[in-house]
């Protein structure tokens, strides 16, 4: 018998959370439902020695994969669940076969895809619940299915782009650390070995060096400890949702970063709200359905003004324009989208558009940070070789080396 967390709404409309014992998931859900209990979330309750580090989650990839063989056998007349247990028998990935049987069972159960997939909603992107439930209640399944395929797909190759183009900047911050360092932790003592030999008075750059570097060979341990634990707690506390605001400001606020930001969410935000209206999903669930994938919360509250402003009959330009988030070419089309019925148009058309601009700004990012990195390894290492060249100099005209 295992354990499960559950958070539920009542018979009686009020939430509640706690425990049940129950020898499977599908068991305990099975209990709460009998309960009259609309269940809203459910995870196992594992004890301390099966707890895992990281837990395994399905990849983007493979979501998008599914949801496109989803596609196909739907098209082909086959019920998801039938789909379901087929592409469960063929799957090499455990993770992914777990997940598929246990959703299947939650079909049995009279639950619906959009039911199941909350379920396991770690698995799938923020927006993709919300989506497929619209999508079931309008008869476009597949071809939304085939949409979010297509858009995870782009997703996942911007994301590649980005990683791809911070590859290089990292590495030369990798190396200016390293080279710190190295200097500070091994060069430096044994210069002051050296220069402890000669009776000289040394300049102030060499003296401030091995100062540095007699600090660091004291307090080194320290300094790092205490970064390392500094940064933890500030990696913890943008994870919070506070935190996540002022990153997201943060990052709106920086230049150069603030336009890969801005282009980054608005191409998400366009390609996704094209793919829901073109498959016939209503525009309000639409317009939530993009707003849950723009992962910024200073975005996503001005967009949410601007859905109840549009759902009042302000249409949707005028709104996205008061947002000040969105450039006026981009409000403009979707005024012409909105006037002329080719809404998906235009905004597949700006996607498509931010999309090239990403990648520019991407690239402008890199070239600008790799030559602040190597000027600022290059006054590192200037500054140590200054220091040590004045100590030479000193120490041969204060002897009788110098005649």
């Amino acid at each position: 018998m295992s354990k499960f967390r559950y958070v539920a709404v009542g018979p009686e409309g009020a939430r509640q959370a706690g425990t049940i014992t129950a020898p499977s998931m599908i068991s305990a859900r099975y209990e709460l439902v009998a309960r009259q209990f609309k269940v809203k979330t459910l995870r196992e309750r594992k004890s301390f020695t099966k707890i895992e580090v990281t837990k395994k989650k399905v990849k983007a990839q493979d979501i998008a994969n599914l949801s496109r063989q989803l596609a196909a056998f739907l098209r082909a007349g086959i019920s998801i669940l039938d789909a379901m247990d087929a592409i469960a028998e063929e799957t090499t990935n455990e993770v992914m076969r777990q997940m598929l049987i246990e959703m299947a069972d939650q079909l049995r159960g009279g639950d619906t895809f959009a039911d199941a997939i909350a379920l396991h909603d770690e698995h799938f992107p923020t927006y993709y619940p919300g989506i497929v439930k619209s999508a079931e209640l309008s008869g476009q399944l597949d071809d939304v299915l085939d949409q979010l395929a297509s858009y995870i797909d782009r997703d996942q190759s911007t994301r590649r782009k980005v990683k791809s183009a911070m590859t290089y900047p990292m590495v030369l911050g990798v190396m200016a650390v390293v080279t710190c360092s190295i200097l500070i932790g091994f060069v430096l003592p044994k210069f002051k070995d050296f220069f402890a030999g000669f009776d000289a008075q040394l300049p102030m750059t060499t003296k401030l060096m091995l100062g540095l570097g007699a600090f660091m060979g004291d307090y080194g341990h320290f300094v790092f400890g205490s970064g390392f634990v500094l940064l933890v707690i500030l990696v913890m506390m943008l994870r919070t949702e506070r935190g996540r605001l002022f990153r997201n400001k943060a990052s709106l606020r920086i230049p150069v970063v603030r336009d890969v930001v801005s282009a980054s969410v608005i191409e998400r935000f366009c390609r996704i709200l094209s793919a829901m209206v073109s498959a016939g999903i209503p525009i309000a669930d639409s317009m939530r359905a993009a707003i849950d994938s723009t992962d910024n919360r200073v975005f996503s509250k001005k967009l949410v003004t601007a859905s109840e402003r549009m759902l009042r009959g302000e249409g949707l330009g005028e709104p996205l324009a008061q947002t000040e988030m969105f450039p006026g070419m981009v409000t403009q089309m979707m005024r012409v989208g909105e006037e002329t019925g080719t809404l998906d148009d235009q905004l597949e058309i700006v996607a498509d558009y931010y999309e090239q601009e990403l990648s520019f700004k991407l690239e402008r990012l890199t070239q600008m940070f790799e030559p602040m990195m190597t000027i600022f390894m290059g006054l590192i290492v200037g500054f140590v070789a200054v220091a040590l060249v004045q100590a030479m100099y000193g120490i041969y005209n204060s002897s009788n080396l110098g005649g």
